[in-house]
């Protein structure tokens, strides 16, 4: 367990940047506990539940793309919960290989916004 980076705050920021609930989804995630998913490397964190109840994915909220360092297509999802919270920040690399280099927010672009 640990607290939300700051270059990850900055990436949900962009990936949540048109939705009209960008700023109840960002408002507490400064103070967000987080742990590192199992995933090969790729980065992806899953955000813990302030009231430790059982949490089930709901929906994607928005999904951004890059290339990382190695040339190989990387896709983020911002995944929300059953309740509409933040749930996951989930990265593909399509190859399943591990990141070579962590995205800053100006290497994103937005593929696609689900949720308002």
């Amino acid at each position: 367990m640990r607290v939300v980076t700051t270059l990850e705050q900055e990436l949900l920021a962009k990936l949540l940047a048109d939705s009209p609930r960008r700023i109840e989804l960002l408002r507490d995630l400064p103070s967000a506990t987080v742990e590192d998913m199992t995933d090969g490397g790729m980065g992806s964190i899953r955000f813990l539940a302030r009231d430790g109840g059982h949490r089930i994915f709901g929906c994607e909220a928005a999904r951004g793309d890059y290339t990382d360092a190695d040339g190989v297509p990387v896709r983020i999802a911002v995944n929300l919960d059953q309740r509409g919270d933040l749930y996951e920040l989930d990265f593909w690399k399509v190859d399943w290989s591990p990141l070579v280099r962590y995205p800053s927010p100006s290497d994103i672009t937005i593929s696609r916004r689900t949720v308002g």
